[in-house]
């Protein structure tokens, strides 16, 4: 019986893995150009770093972790985001301390959420994010939502839309929270169990819910911008006139909410509005967080960040029917003719190789004529044949398969004059 993978994860084959690839260098390039520096945390921590940074009352931390308890009895957990993450190294290695603030930083890698499979949705994903760790200046907001749409502009697509919002300062929060409870009290027993138990924790997170969006006391719920109080609706004001100083389309929505606690101030998401992409358009989101860093034994200082999937990502080239091109061919192919000539092939190989030429040969024993259609399905620029007689020589012949001219070449010679061209 064949063992396949488990629910909610996939194998990315050599076809797949060359578009991620090409999506995977214009990030890193864009991660330069925007100056942000590389940082790689633990796939697992200790499970309280997502309950205190996350938040012990969202559908991540109650319901969505792969917790477990080590062999010394210790809870850990498989990231289920990265940002809870980067906070934590960034107090524990006192990156605070350095002398070019805010500290900017991007990750890479896989994140794990048990919830129910689904296109786009998947239980191991893949995120690419940005972190700029300690400035409270909405000029940061600006550019991290401007990096945001750069990484989806740079790659092809155009049915983009930014939407913001502002949660505001801890104090606008409180004033909205009370009214949020007012609001819905009256309507608690219409309200799923989840909402009902959100009421009193955390109020906020009822404007996120997927199952009773539609209840007359959503669409009506007051609203975040009604509760700013003067600080938090200069900062917000100065976010879009950021944004729109940029050129940097937007929309307001009041009622756009995140899914993490540790979020204040500005939030933004990334949709799609290409046909076809399907009914779950959220591409990315992010926002500004006050009180993570604190929350995990650092200063009281302010972050923003924004975290993306590379296969929702994929889902929208794929809408748009954006092609992603890589290069996958060989410079060379090593046909060997004779049986002694295999040995002198394998050194030409790695001689070229040192060279930092892109070439391959046979291990299959096959005929020439097999080896130059194995050169063919490879696009090989060269063919490079040899066999007893060269070798006694000390020569190759070197075929342009491309132009079809032809050369003997000293095969000491051979990694300069491929790189020469002709």
């Amino acid at each position: 019986m064949s063992i396949n993978v488990p629910r909610g994860t996939e194998d990315l084959l050599p076809e797949a893995t060359k578009k991620w690839q090409a999506i995977e260098d214009k990030l890193n390039h864009l991660a330069q150009v925007y100056n942000y520096k590389e940082i790689r945390t633990p796939i697992f921590e200790r499970t309280e770093l997502f309950q205190r940074g996350v938040g012990d009352t969202t559908d991540i931390v109650q319901k969505e972790m792969y917790s477990f308890d080590d062999r010394g009895g210790r809870s850990l957990t498989l990231r289920p985001e990265g940002t809870a993450s980067v906070a934590r190294a960034y107090v524990q290695h006192k990156m605070h301390g350095l002398p070019e603030q805010p500290t900017k930083l991007y990750y890479i890698g896989p994140m794990f959420r048990y919830e129910r499979p689904q296109q786009g949705r998947t239980r191991q994903f893949t995120q690419f994010g940005i972190e700029a760790i300690g400035s409270a200046n909405p000029a940061i907001d600006a550019e991290v939502m401007a990096f945001a749409m750069d990484c989806y502009q740079a790659l092809g697509l155009k049915s983009l839309k930014l939407v913001i919002n502002s949660l505001g300062d801890q104090e606008s929060r409180e004033a909205h929270r009370n009214a949020l409870i007012n609001h819905f009290k009256p309507f608690k027993d219409e309200l799923c169990s989840d909402c009902q138990q959100r009421l009193e924790k955390n109020p906020l997170r009822l404007l996120d819910c997927k199952v009773d969006k539609d209840h007359e006391a959503m669409l009506n719920a007051p609203s975040i911008l009604e509760y700013l109080n003067e600080e938090s609706s200069t900062y917000f004001e100065e976010v879009k006139k950021h944004l729109d100083t940029m050129g940097i389309n937007y929309v307001v929505d009041e009622t756009l909410v995140r899914g993490l606690d540790y979020y204040t101030h500005t939030a933004f998401e990334i949709m799609s509005e290409a046909d076809g992409f399907g009914s779950i358009t959220t591409l990315s989101g992010g926002g500004r967080y006050s009180g993570l860093v604190k929350e995990l034994g650092g200063p009281d200082i302010s972050g923003i960040g924004f975290a993306l999937s590379i296969e929702r990502l994929i889902m929208a080239l794929d809408a748009e029917g954006v092609k992603l091109e890589r290069d996958e061919s060989v410079d060379c192919y090593v046909i060997n003719i004779g049986s002694e000539s295999k040995y002198e092939a394998s050194n030409i190989v790695n001689q070229l190789r040192r060279s930092g030429i892109k070439v391959d040969q046979d291990y299959l024993d096959k005929k020439v004529k097999g080896q130059f259609k194995s050169a063919d399905r490879l696009e090989a620029t060269y063919a490079i044949i040899i066999g007893e007689e060269e070798i006694q020589n000390g020569v190759a012949n070197v075929k342009n398969l491309k132009s079809g001219d032809q050369k003997t070449i000293e095969i000491k010679n051979i990694p300069s004059e491929i790189k020469t061209g002709f």
